[in-house]
């Protein structure tokens, strides 16, 4: 079977370069490309030598049309302004998509469900294989647990991160919330501050923390009166995400339209 072509937007980032160097060390996997903004101080370089794994006469380019024309999957980390358009190129070239973008509003997954019909997408708040075991075992304790048990999610990323809380601590809001039956809209309660009374039953607290080079650390909380139960996650470099994605992109390849998530790629969907 032929190697996967991936390619990668936003590729001088700091993850967008952590999976460009993922992809070349994968085998079944080729680093076909990579992108960055307009007037990017990246742009016409050879993405190897950016990535420090020596020449490979690939260029970064800013033509994102061009590099899902040319692909089996793109891979994209980047930021939720340029998710639609990102969409829509891979619908109309038939490519893989892999999202790991976080910070998501409804308009995008909008544009995610309506590129699904054309290509295969998997949208992953993490990509970690930890992260997708440990939200299954929330969604079971959750659904073993009555209101009476309180669920807190707190999250510790490092300085530089724009969006709270956490992709990941969405995804875990998303499973408790599953576990109990619930819309998680219905149930959060993203920030508290001054007289803010008692706490509301079974709502699905969040609290988010912001410091150093923290790449990322979540606690699942299951609060009772007596006892406690803590589910946690640390990770302690970004190349796990990356990883994820790459495994996700190679398993992508030939499936079926449609908008898939990485418990399905990792085989926890009957978590």
């Amino acid at each position: 079977m032929s190697a996967v072509r991936i390619g990668i937007v936003g590729i001088g980032g700091r993850m967008g370069q952590a999976l460009a160097r993922e992809v070349s060390n994968t085998a079944g996997a080729e680093l076909a490309g990579g992108t960055e903004r307009a007037g990017s101080p990246h742009i016409g370089k050879d993405v190897g030598a950016l990535i420090g794994i020596g020449e490979t006469g690939i260029k970064v380019t800013d033509d994102a049309a061009k590099l899902f024309a040319n692909i089996d999957a793109v891979i994209d980390f980047t930021v939720p302004e340029a998710l639609p358009h990102h969409a829509a190129l891979a619908a109309q070239c038939r490519a893989a998509y892999i999202v790991g973008t976080t910070g998501l509003a409804p308009e995008h997954f909008e544009a995610l469900k309506k590129a699904s019909h054309h290509c295969a997408i998997v949208q992953g708040y993490n990509m970690s294989l930890g992260v997708n075991l440990m939200a299954g075992l929330v969604r079971q304790v959750a659904a073993a647990l009555d209101e009476s048990w309180d669920i807190e999610i707190v999250e510790m990323h490092h300085r530089m991160k724009v969006d709270a809380p956490s992709g990941t601590a969405i995804l875990f809001g998303e499973a408790a919330a599953a576990g109990r039956g619930v819309p998680l809209e219905k149930v959060a309660d993203r920030g508290r501050d001054g007289i803010t009374g008692a706490r509301k039953p079974g709502n699905i607290g969040f609290a988010a923390l912001r410091g150093g080079n923290v790449v990322g650390e979540h606690t699942v909380i299951f609060a009772a009166d007596h006892e406690r139960i803590e589910l946690s996650h640390k990770a302690t470099d970004r190349g796990l995400f990356a990883r994820g994605a790459v495994r996700a992109a190679i398993w992508a390849k030939g499936k079926q339209p449609g908008l898939y998530r990485m418990a399905d790629v990792l085989g926890f969907g009957g978590l």
